[in-house]
């Protein structure tokens, strides 16, 4: 191996970041941190029917969200092709390669007669080079394609850094597609010249790969370059235990930024699937890459699951720096069309509300009503607004125009005197001063709340009762 670590994240383009990928791209990047080598972001492209410009952005959006950042690229197949045509003619040449003119209905025809006999279907090698072999005359007018030689003998064997030693025999390969008939070079190719040029060191993807590294081992080792380490990731199952669908999270990364999460905490969720240290279950994305080693991934698949998820975007969200969270909250409101401007300082609302809330579009709807008109259900007006309680909050309101300071130990005496004037408990004067302010029945502290929303705020609001 090279000296320096280099690995790689290569989507295609064919839709967006979604959480798998993004768990590969994530442990990908963190390997490369840990050991101070680089990490190269690869578009694969080739895919023209599926691949869209659009999709690559998404890709690039939902890694620049995650704050995946990479060393190298990107780097994108379509633009490499002379580069993958130049090595076929080199494999053609050294005879590693070879073309096939075997048309459609030969091989449907093979395939047929191979399952018929039970037989696992596989090309038969009829246009292979061999001493001695006599092949058929190449037919007139039809365009062939370049097959691979595999090995017919010995084993493609691998110690696979998450799932341990793999040894597939080569008679159960056979000498597969490199190149269509039109010249363009197919997947497993592609990916082969890449990982060499690119120098990677480490591919670390997801196990649904795994039936395509032996093959892209063979080509490796006929090129005479260098065969990385490969490390091979379990698949993520829903919450159910089911197969993961857009139901319970396989959505676009960038839909977890519009519901409201913060990306720490979604990048120290994926480092949880699969990986672990020890029993520690929150850690910044700094004490991630100093403890990340692929000895801990587990082989076994893992379990996405929202509630915890859900759960640990609220601990960010208290441990977020007010300011921070402003800003952020900021953006939200501003989206909504809600100005903030002349309103209670938004600091002063995260400090109050960051405790009750666990993604940014539950602090937006709990600071709507800070910066707008309140607008009160029905319901909730049908209930709360009885005449005690309209009694209560015009009393209220004379006590509050006469504080000299709008503070919370007063704002608590001006409640407590209303209630003992009127003879009612705290919830019958507090439920309904908030339905009336902010038009919820559940708030933090009364006082704190009509202390943030300010003396001609409240005092505006009651008087529209």
């Amino acid at each position: 191996m090279t000296t320096t670590v280099r690995t790689r994240f290569a989507p295609s383009p064919t839709g967006y970041l979604h959480i798998g990928g993004a768990r590969t791209a994530l442990f990908s990047w963190a390997y490369a941190r840990h050991h101070g080598g680089k990490f190269i972001l690869r578009i694969e492209d080739t895919d023209l029917a599926r691949s869209t410009p659009e999709a690559v952005q998404a890709i690039i959006d939902g890694m620049n969200w995650l704050g995946l950042e990479h060393d190298e690229g990107p780097f994108y197949q379509m633009q490499r092709m002379e580069r993958y045509k130049e090595v076929i003619q080199q494999m053609l040449a050294a005879g590693t390669a070879y073309y096939c003119y075997t048309s459609k209905e030969e091989l449907d025809a093979l395939r047929s007669e191979q399952e018929a006999r039970k037989e696992k279907p596989r090309y038969d090698g009829r246009w292979r080079p061999m001493p001695g072999k006599a092949l058929p005359p190449v037919p007139a007018g039809v365009q062939p394609v370049v097959r691979f030689k595999n090995p017919f003998d010995g084993v493609v064997a691998w110690d696979d850094l998450v799932k341990g030693r793999i040894e597939i025999a080569n008679t159960e390969l056979d000498d597969f597609i490199i190149a269509r008939a039109d010249g363009t070079p197919t997947y497993n190719f592609c990916v082969v010249v890449d990982d060499w040029d690119m120098g990677i060191t480490q591919v670390i993807r997801g196990d649904d790969h795994v039936n395509n590294t032996p093959r892209q081992i063979n080509v490796l080792i006929a090129l005479g370059a260098q065969v990385p380490q490969y490390a091979h990731l379990s698949m993520i199952l829903g919450d159910d235990g089911a197969k993961l669908s857009k139901r319970h999270g396989a959505v676009s990364v960038m839909q977890y930024a519009d519901e409201g999460y913060l990306p720490d905490a979604v990048i120290n969720y994926l480092a949880r699937l699969s990986w672990s240290h020890g029993d520690d279950e929150i850690f910044s994305r700094t004490q991630f890459v100093e403890w990340f080693d692929l000895s801990h991934i587990t082989p076994s698949a893992a379990q996405f699951n929202t509630e915890k998820l859900n759960w640990l975007n609220a601990q960010y969200i208290k441990a977020a720096d007010n300011a921070d969270l402003a800003q952020a909250l900021t953006a939200r409101l501003d989206q909504r069309g809600i100005n903030t401007q002349g309103g209670p300082g938004l600091a002063g609302f995260v400090a109050l509300y960051k405790e009750r809330v666990s993604n940014l579009n539950e602090f937006a709807d709990a600071a709507a009503p800070f910066y707008q008109p309140a607008s009160i259900p029905a319901e909730l007006a049908e209930k709360h607004f009885t005449a005690t309680a309209r009694a209560a909050l015009a009393s209220l309101a004379a006590c509050f125009i006469a504080l000299p300071e709008w503070e919370k130990t007063a704002l608590d005496q001006a409640i407590k005197d209303t209630m003992k004037a009127h003879g009612l408990k705290m919830p019958q004067v507090a439920i309904p001063l908030r339905v009336a302010l902010l038009g919820v029945e559940h708030t933090p502290s009364i006082d704190a709340v009509l202390e943030l929303l300010g003396r001609e705020q409240v005092l505006q609001r009651l008087g529209q009762l």
